[in-house]
């Protein structure tokens, strides 16, 4: 008898001990799936407001809910429930419209109707050139991995909203002089910020670039950096902080 009555105790202490991390684990995943989610950036493309080496928290309730939204994307309903249109302007995570397994993150730059151009490096939304102003130049690897100073400028988007934006070729690269694109209903058209050296809705989905991207593929709006390390580290490393870690990143907000 006494025996038993020493177990009990500890038998009591294991079962609360499994109760609080299944509920743990249910309250981690409801957040996850419902309201936000990590996301690490892995390219050069959002340079300079994104660096190789950030890890994001990504707002999912921001546009509401698609069937991408959740683990494994479950074909039960079309289009989304609740949230508001994204806006001009909003970094957001989408899954890659000619391969759902992939995450990518842009910013919106052309909304359902738009018709957009690239002429000679300059930006045009219906007809109207797109006024960016001159800004301190930023240190970037270029395409061969020298680390140069860049034109780097402040653009102004229809309806008021300011970005940087670098162009490491100037306005002479590849993708500087386009064709018409019309935006699609429901669709969106996405730009890097790194216009040298982005795969976007510039490049069709079938010749490796983004294209448009449908509402139903956005996942969320990038709101904050909530830690950084440097280019080529790990941040599971512990033990290489804080030699490793960018301080000056860490809680800064993604605009």
């Amino acid at each position: 008898m006494q025996s038993r009555l020493q177990k009990e105790p500890y038998e009591s202490a294991g079962g609360e001990l499994v109760k609080i991390a299944i509920q743990a684990l249910l309250i981690a995943a409801i957040v996850r799936v419902f309201l936000f989610q990590p996301f690490a950036i892995p390219s050069g493309s959002m340079i300079p407001t994104l660096l190789v080496g950030d890890y994001l928290i990504v707002s999912k309730y921001s546009y509401g809910y698609s069937r991408y939204s959740f683990p494994f994307a479950p074909n039960f309903f079309h289009g989304r429930l609740f949230g508001d249109a994204p806006k001009r302007g909003d970094v957001v995570v989408f899954k890659l419209p000619s391969d759902s397994s992939k995450d990518y993150i842009k910013r919106i730059v052309g909304l359902p109707g738009d018709k957009l151009q690239m002429k000679d490096g300059r930006l045009f939304i219906n007809g109207q050139i797109v006024q960016r102003a001159e800004a301190t130049k930023a240190r970037t690897e270029d395409f061969y991995g020298h680390v140069v100073d860049v034109p780097t400028y402040t653009e102004t988007l229809p309806g008021g909203f300011a970005h940087t934006i670098i162009e490491i070729q100037g306005d002479v690269a590849f993708n500087d002089n386009t064709g018409v694109f019309e935006v699609p209903a429901d669709h969106y058209f996405m730009m890097g910020d790194n216009r040298d050296n982005s795969s976007d809705s510039r490049a069709d989905g079938n010749e490796g670039g983004v294209g448009m991207v449908p509402l139903a593929n956005i996942i969320g709006r990038a709101q904050i950096v909530f830690f950084s390390v440097k280019k080529g580290e790990e941040a599971w490393r512990f033990w290489k902080w804080p030699q490793t870690v960018r301080f000056e990143r860490i809680f800064t907000q993604v605009r």
